[in-house]
């Protein structure tokens, strides 16, 4: 228990580095959910600026604290800017997470992951089981965007893509895993009323932004933005009645949320390796 008390203080340390540093957020999104993810975003105490014309976004993405790229309603000239800006941020060390909404389902989808993997090598990704599943070459089942059946083996799965992006990968279900190839970590925190509302994974993505872009080394800033967001899920949860009450109350938790919050309710355990705050 008290290693994983240690892990939960990391978190809570992550969440007052956010809150204390206010980063800006370039988020490049869907149509769907684009309200929400900003939102989020200010809830978590970032700044969300949501910019995807082609003439800006290199610009936009140098000038941000983090990019974040989301494949939901993706076109060829939205998948154009993502690339863009991708390679601007990576170009100037700013964190880039992308959320592969969908990839292995189209060709569109599954190229456009791959120039983003190409022009931020050692980026975050954040998807379901399928998706994760789907870049590292496994087998799983999607419906439209919706995991259906994930990978035997999730822990291999994460662990694989991790070391061939180099990067850090976190699949969410429910249980999380966040690896950087070398450390992996398990995260319980959610609700099960997340699977029942449109853009919970896009919220999730735009936390795992938002922490990143507060300085936070990326394994840390996404198991501790994961566990973070699972224990908003689990504030709104109880206050909530339905799907719809619980969507709104999610935001007031998100804000709500302070780093002794945080500290006392992670629940999260490091299954392999070990996570560093540098």
């Amino acid at each position: 228990m008290s290693g994983e008390r240690a892990l939960a203080r990391v978190c809570a340390a992550a969440l007052d580095a956010l809150r204390r540093s206010r980063p800006l957020v370039h988020h490049i999104t869907t149509e769907v959910t684009s309200g929400d993810v900003a939102n989020a975003t200010l809830a978590l105490g970032a700044l969300p600026v949501m910019a995807s014309a082609v003439e800006e976004v290199e610009e936009v993405a140098a000038r941000a604290d983090a990019l974040a790229c989301n494949l939901g309603t993706l076109t060829p000239l939205r998948a154009e800017a993502m690339v863009r800006a991708a390679g601007a941020a990576a170009a100037r060390g700013i964190p880039v997470v992308m959320d592969p909404v969908g990839v292995g389902g189209t060709v569109l989808r599954t190229e456009t992951a791959a120039r983003l993997l190409a022009a931020a090598p050692g980026m975050i990704v954040r998807g379901n089981p399928a998706e994760i599943a789907a870049l590292a070459g496994a087998s799983a089942q999607m419906r439209g965007v919706e995991a259906t059946g994930g990978p035997a083996d999730p822990v291999a799965v994460v662990r694989a893509l991790a070391r061939s992006t180099g990067g850090v990968v976190a699949m969410t279900g429910a249980r999380d895993y966040v690896s950087d190839g070398e450390t992996l970590v398990a995260v319980d925190n959610g609700h099960p009323l997340l699977r029942r509302i449109t853009g919970a994974g896009c919220m999730a993505t735009a936390a795992v932004a938002a922490f990143a872009a507060a300085g936070t080394p990326a394994l840390v800033a996404a198991a501790a933005a994961l566990a973070t967001f699972g224990l908003a899920a689990e504030r709104a949860a109880a206050r909530a009645s339905g799907p719809g009450t619980f969507h709104a109350a999610l935001f007031d938790a998100l804000d709500a949320l302070a780093p002794d919050d945080v500290a006392n309710g992670a629940r999260l355990a490091v299954l392999e390796g070990e996570m560093r705050w540098t």
